[in-house]
């Protein structure tokens, strides 16, 4: 929560998460659901009660940022309904990594229960996954999966994308240069040089981000944790840069507006 507090206070107008569920069925803000990085014990949430759920090391490396760390106060793991309560206003991203309908039919309760339908993102990279997010709660908009961003590049290349009607609302995807140089992949095949430039010659098209943008399709570019990365994902056209570093985002664009 100390975490969420100051990139909203810092001028954030989105925050992106992941959920999972407790063993007593409370909906919890985390990026593993096995525990052993982000606190040093090899448990998974889905195996213990809310009171059981160990404290965040003291420091933790930044995935999207090698060699760096992070530290705070507040190492309790987030409930979901702590972060509604607290930002009522603000949009949230909610990735689903797992087809566990009853994790999914809990956030869709809080949803309701917030009245933050408009506000809410379902997100996930597995199209069944976000099925039954939307046949659970068809109110809330959705991102694209893997499958359907493929399909959307290969729409763009073909001719046919401004034919093709489009229910997702937010396109999430890596800004590829951070691959191998701010981020390290445990992905075999993005360790590949030649894969990553391939990927970033096909995908990060500004004319393409700029369909989608006039479709009213938000595009976000992740996770750009210094300042030339967020310069890049902004100079492609992306609606929104996605950062670790809220901080440096709102200086980065407070200096660009008095240049401006």
């Amino acid at each position: 929560m100390e975490a969420f507090t100051n990139a909203v206070e810092r001028g954030t107008q989105m925050l992106e998460m992941d959920c999972h569920l407790t063993r007593d069925g409370h909906v919890v803000v985390s990026h593993d659901d096995n525990l052993l990085r982000q606190t040093g014990h090899d448990v998974t949430i889905s195996s213990c009660n809310l009171e059981d759920l160990p404290l965040y090391k003291e420091k933790l490396e930044v995935t999207f940022y090698a060699g760096c760390y992070s530290s705070g106060s507040d190492r309790k793991i987030a409930l979901l309904d702590d972060v509604f309560r607290k930002f009522p206003e603000v949009p949230v991203s909610i990735e689903i990594k797992e087809n566990n309908l009853q994790l999914i039919q809990k956030i869709s309760d809080l949803v309701r229960s917030y009245d933050r339908e408009g506000i809410t993102v379902w997100a996930s990279v597995d199209s069944s996954i976000l099925k039954e997010c939307r046949r659970i709660n068809g109110s809330m908009p959705y991102s694209f999966s893997m499958n359907r961003g493929l399909l959307v590049v290969l729409l763009f290349y073909t001719g046919l994308l401004p034919f093709v009607p489009l229910g997702e609302s937010l396109l999430q995807f890596y800004l590829p240069r951070v691959i191998n140089r701010t981020y390290i992949p445990t992905e075999d095949f993005l360790k590949n040089k030649l894969v990553v430039f391939l990927l970033e010659k096909v995908t990060m098209r500004k004319s393409l981000f700029k369909h989608l943008a006039a479709r009213g399709i938000q595009v976000h570019l992740f996770v750009c944790n210094e300042e030339d990365d967020m310069k890049a994902a902004l100079d492609l056209g992306a609606t929104g840069v996605m950062t670790d570093y809220p901080s440096r985002l709102s200086a980065y664009f407070c200096r660009n507006r008095s240049q401006d």
